[in-house]
């Protein structure tokens, strides 16, 4: 009788038949739970905090799944919170293949966990179990992650930041799915819903999101769906579209929509100063790769001011970077008037409030309101130590400009260049009554006041766009106006910092003509204005015009103020006080040719910006007066001799009018493109 070779084997090794017969039960019988304690007390000494489960099962294999139940976790010696998880069921997989490089782990499956995230303003973490000083990349990667009516709370005490999140699987169908970590992630469509709130650098906000199944985290290859919005105050966003890592976020693709009442309120997020502007709408696609968010198609309103363009935002240090591209149609100076100080119909030409106090519009408002009414140099203070915490390169195109009341602004072409805390301004150009006004503007922030710098010129500015179209006579005057400002001052508003300035100021006139009964007017001929009245107007030629003043701690003095046409040479003096907002001139007509029932006496121009006044020096006025009325009782012919004039003017020296006025002259004939071409001699 033969025997079996498997009997025989038996016979031969009864010790290793033994040893697999062995195995073969202890894997069937083996309860995972024998291991529990010993598990326990492990992680608990190697942490230094307590660790507990009430059920631990192992299903083996290239890519072993272990799931635990009842677990609780302890927080850091340094919180004031416990403990940091409690989980009801933690399933998750562990990929043997990827050891010992990395501790790659394909898929976490949670069910009513309560997570705590902790970080501290010395960059102290509660999820860091090694060694602190450890700079090391840690070895662990998380590649998916789904939740089951969950609870995640994460303060940054550095940032600082705060969110908590509720977390629940609403699809029945998935239910199943995202308890299970052998499950393969599908994210076909929207199943799980996140409800959060918090507050970022004390600006509160909550709001929802859906997303598929799983989160999608480091190497896992699944970007997943998100359809969420977010209010904060009164600002909120919309997103809709694909994200590839929650937790270090390296690619998201969504449509982005984003509206509020006012974009001051975006400055916890963005950190830019941006204006109380009225409600806006903006919307675009949102693409992020490595640190750039970029919108390549960003379209919307700000209050009745169209935009369009793109932008873009680069995390990096020590600053962040923000870029723009931006074009309007028709942009309205009102939306942006808090911030550049241009008169409202709220404001009544007051001027604008801190930025803490425009914060949103109707605050803007109010403070707007309360301003002090004699003054129109924008007193609204600008907070330096926000120009010091982003960069930033912005250019703004408008076609066209709405400005309230009749000041002749067309169109803006401006570049923002903010760099260390230097923001400047170059250019800064608008379209103004047929000509330009060009400038450049630098604010250095970099100390607790701001040191402001401008350079303002005002090139082939048309005279007769600068007055009412009711004033017929004078809007016929042609002729082409330059100037130019040259200003150096310190201040946290335009008003403290022009009260400072020292600088110039100088205008002159070219090719100019004005109305001849306005010139009979200025020198307040009457018998050549009742000739004029009678037999009709004309126009005569303004040979030059100059304006100078020295600027000095915000006091402008004049150097030159002269306006010589064929018939009348005006001669003026004075100055005026930038902090008072005060000015005071006196302006002398000097006919050249003599005239019947002319009363030649100076005019005195004075008072505040915002409620000029004019008065004649009774003096000389009140001396011709006097005279033709003593001589009316003698002989009325002999009653109009004192009122004859003349003529002691003389022509004035347009050479030296241009020299004085210095580089004004050139603006006023300078080409719209910068080129200049030579001025007729007068």
């Amino acid at each position: 009788m033969t025997t079996s070779r498997p009997a025989v084997f038996v016979r031969r090794h009864p010790v290793a038949v033994t040893i697999v017969v062995a195995l073969v039960l202890l894997i069937a019988l083996f309860d995972w739970n024998w291991l529990r304690p010993p598990l326990e007390r492990y992680i608990s000494a190697k942490t230094e905090r307590t660790f507990t489960i009430s059920d631990l099962h192992v299903k083996l294999g290239m890519t072993p799944t272990i799931r635990m139940r009842d677990v609780l976790f302890g927080n850091a010696r340094w919180s004031q919170k416990p403990h940091m998880a409690r989980i009801q069921e933690l399933e998750f997989s562990v990929s043997l293949r990827d050891l010992p490089e990395k501790i790659l782990v394909p898929r976490v499956a949670l069910t009513k966990p309560d997570l705590l995230f902790e970080r501290m303003a010395d960059d102290r973490k509660n999820w860091i179990l090694s060694d602190p000083n450890d700079k090391s990349p840690s070895k662990l990667r998380i590649s998916t992650l789904s939740v089951d009516q969950g609870h995640l709370r994460f303060t940054d005490a550095g940032m600082p930041f705060s969110i908590d999140v509720q977390a629940s699987t609403f699809d029945p169908a998935k239910q199943a799915q995202v308890k299970d970590a052998d499950a393969a992630p599908a994210n076909d469509r929207y199943s799980t819903r996140y409800a959060f709130s918090g507050k970022y650098r004390d600006a509160g906000f909550k709001g929802s999101a859906l997303t598929g199944e799983v989160l999608s985290f480091q190497e896992s290859g699944v970007p997943f769906p998100i359809k969420g919005e977010l209010d904060a105050g009164t600002t909120r966003l919309e997103v809709e579209g694909t994200i590839a890592d929650a937790a270090n976020i390296s690619g998201i693709d969504t449509r982005l929509r984003i509206e509020g009442r006012t974009l001051a309120n975006l400055y916890p997020f963005l950190l830019l100063p941006l204006p109380a502007s009225p409600p806006y709408e903006l919307q675009g696609r949102l693409v992020l790769k490595g640190n750039r968010y970029s919108i390549d198609d960003l379209a919307g309103r700000i209050g009745s001011t169209d935009v369009t363009g793109k932008g873009a935002y680069i995390d990096r240090q020590p600053r962040p970077l923000l870029t723009a591209d931006l074009h309007s149609k028709r942009l309205d100076i009102a939306d942006l008037g808090p911030v550049i100080g241009v008169q409202t119909q709220e404001t009544g030409g007051k001027p604008a409030a801190s930025q803490a106090q425009t914060a949103d519009r109707p605050a803007a408002r109010t403070q707007e309101k309360q301003a002090d009414p004699h003054h129109i140099l924008p007193a609204g203070s600008f907070d330096g130590s926000r120009l010091q915490k982003i960069d930033a390169d912005v250019t703004l195109e408008a076609a066209q400009l709405k400005v309230p009341g009749t000041l002749p602004l067309e169109s803006l072409k401006a570049a923002l260049h903010l760099h260390d805390a230097v923001m400047k301004l170059a250019p800064l150009d608008f379209g103004f009554a047929g000509g330009t006004i060009a400038s450049r503007w630098t604010l250095d922030a970099r100390q607790p006041v701001i040191a402001t710098e401008a350079a303002v010129d005002f090139r082939r500015i048309q005279v007769a766009k600068l007055v009412p179209a009711s004033a017929e006579k004078v809007a016929q005057g042609a002729g082409t106006l330059g100037a130019r400002i040259q200003l150096k001052g310190q201040g946290n508003s335009i008003a403290d910092a022009a009260a400072r300035a020292d600088g110039s100021l100088s205008m002159a006139i070219a090719n100019g003509r004005i109305s001849n009964l306005i010139d009979a007017a200025s020198g307040l001929n009457g018998g050549k204005v009742l000739a004029l009245l009678a037999g009709g107007d004309h126009a005569i030629a303004v040979n030059c015009g100059g304006v100078a003043f020295d600027i000095n701690r915000g006091k402008g003095k004049s150097t030159l103020f002269l306006v010589d046409t064929e018939q009348t040479q005006i001669l003026g003096e004075g100055g005026f006080d930038l902090a008072q907002e005060t000015f005071d001139m006196r302006i002398a007509p000097k006919p050249k040719r003599p005239g019947i029932l002319s009363l030649r006496t100076p005019v005195r121009v004075f008072g505040s910006f915002k409620d000029p006044d004019f008065s004649l020096e009774k003096g000389p006025l009140a001396a011709r007066a006097g005279g033709a009325l003593a001589l009316a009782v003698v002989a009325p012919l002999a009653a109009v001799i004192p009122l004859l004039e003349t003529g002691p003017g003389e022509d004035s020296n347009c050479t030296r009018v241009r020299q004085e006025a210095g580089a004004a002259e050139k603006q006023a004939v300078a080409a719209p493109g910068g080129a200049q071409r030579k001025a007729g001699k007068p």
